[in-house]
């Protein structure tokens, strides 16, 4: 999947494809037919740079819903011939996961479009997910003969159906499936069901990788046969040192993290780390120096997981650094630094902003890291950070650190975030928006009876309103 083009964030189309509550306000007072059309370009180009984790579904079916909307583009997008030559997921998971959500809202053409394209899309698995939690029995039992279809009834395509049943996110389908009345239906589904738990079991019986009584020199060669593999294994390397490794083995522990093969310094310099090592830090010195991005990468992220006040101090010597180390100090004080490290914070966070824009990786923990310490200076970054950034969830730390920051947060930037696409962001604004403003009182109200709402926004949303529900 290409990378979206995410538009300005000051047009219509940059805030939906943000996931911005102002996307929603402004949609609301556009023009209807402009706003649909880049509500349906949002949801049928899904504009998350990480779609497993960012969420939009229910951003844009309440905006659906909203504007009145119908689903015709939808229902082209997924029943295009396109469907069965691109089967991956992210084309089509977008759209029907808002469709899940207008059926739970009662929208009943949603309902009857995803039972449909369960029965002949190529995303069906996840159509028949959303149905599991929104359909009724009968919906789910009409769906067993067109799934059990795609299956042949041979070896190969019973394997198929038993590692499909297996590995199903919402279970209650093939459970009544496997009561179904039609024999033909029940028992093919019980005996994938059956052979999917004997899979399971295999698979704990047969474990790889180390075992108690390995060597030193034996943990440090899977690590590095791993990265031959094209798999990172020192981690879990580090970990299984932990087990085998006595006082005796340190010498050669700390040579390898100074002159090893890659997998072996890997390995080293993060077991090292985790156990405070007098030696830890200068070793993760000399790997940026001179080892591969491999081990720098390592060595960067070893540091980074240090607690002692030997790593925050060397820290603070680090953070003028103009490479990956002086990056990775400036984030470990933001976690662990002082008041005294504020302008250090700050300058790292400018640093990255200027340097890699407002869609940095460091950012994440740069801006949690200002929030925390109430850097007042920050302000201005963090807005800009909030505007521009395409990550929901960064713009979601960002408000977070701008209740602690900015004294204006809660008559500006929290009144929009009450319509944000992260549930996290919604309930920051819970906790911060003012209620001067009208706007915030009645939507207040929509999301403690929204039943799609989560719990914890619910919960910071009652935090405001009385007993009389009115906002407080």
């Amino acid at each position: 999947m290409f990378d979206p083009v995410i538009a300005p964030s000051g047009t219509l189309l940059g805030l939906l494809q943000r996931g911005r509550g102002d996307g929603t306000l402004h949609a609301l007072t556009a023009p209807r037919a402009e706003a649909l059309a880049a509500l349906n370009h949002c949801v049928l180009s899904d504009p998350r740079h990480d779609w497993q984790v960012e969420n939009r579904s229910l951003y844009y079916a309440r905006l659906y819903l909203d504007l009145g909307g119908s689903l015709g583009d939808i229902e082209a997008h997924l029943f295009d011939t396109t469907d069965a030559l691109d089967t991956d997921e992210s084309r089509t998971g977008l759209a029907l996961a808002v469709l899940g959500h207008l059926a739970s809202y009662g929208r009943r053409d949603a309902l009857e479009m995803l039972r449909r394209y369960a029965a002949c899309g190529a995303n069906w698995a996840w159509a028949l997910d959303e149905l599991a939690l929104r359909d009724d029995d009968a919906g789910l039992r009409a769906l067993a003969a067109p799934v059990l279809a795609r299956f042949p009834a041979d070896p190969e395509g019973e394997a198929e159906l038993a590692a499909v049943v297996r590995d199903s996110f919402e279970p209650r389908p093939w459970r009544l499936w496997a009561d179904d009345p039609r024999q033909s239906v029940a028992t093919r589904v019980r005996a994938a069901r059956e052979a999917g738990s004997f899979d399971r079991w295999q698979q704990q019986m047969r474990p790889s990788g180390p075992r108690p009584g390995w060597s030193v020199r034996a943990v440090f060669e899977w690590a590095q046969q791993g990265i031959e593999r094209g798999a990172a294994l020192h981690v879990p390397a580090a970990r299984c040192l932990t087990a085998v490794a006595g006082p005796e083995d340190r010498p050669e522990i700390v040579e390898a993290a100074r002159s090893g093969d890659d997998g072996a310094r890997c390995t080293a310099l993060r077991y090292l780390a985790d156990s405070q090592d007098p030696d830890a830090l200068d070793l993760v010195e000399a790997a940026q120096a001179g080892g591969s991005r491999l081990v720098v990468d390592a060595a960067v992220d070893a540091f980074e997981r240090m607690r002692s006040v030997a790593a925050v101090e060397r820290a603070r010597g680090w953070a003028h650094r103009p490479d990956a180390l002086g990056e990775a100090a400036g984030r470990v004080l933001a976690c662990r630094g002082g008041a005294q490290d504020s302008e250090l914070v700050l300058g790292a966070l400018r640093e990255a902003v200027r340097g890699e824009g407002p869609d940095a990786q460091t950012l994440w923990t740069l801006v949690d890291g200002a929030g925390r310490l109430g850097i007042a200076g920050a302000a201005p970054v963090l807005r800009h950070v909030y505007r521009e950034t395409a990550s929901s969830h960064l713009r979601g730390r960002a408000a977070r650190a701008l209740a602690a920051t900015d004294p204006s947060f809660g008559a500006g930037f929290a009144v929009e975030c009450l319509w944000d696409c992260e549930e996290t962001t919604r309930e920051v604004a819970a906790r911060h928006a003012e209620t001067g403003d009208a706007r915030v009182v009645d939507q207040l109200r929509r999301l403690a009876a929204d039943p799609a709402e989560e719990a914890d926004v619910q919960t910071a949303v009652r935090s405001r309103i009385g007993p009389d529900a009115s906002a407080v």
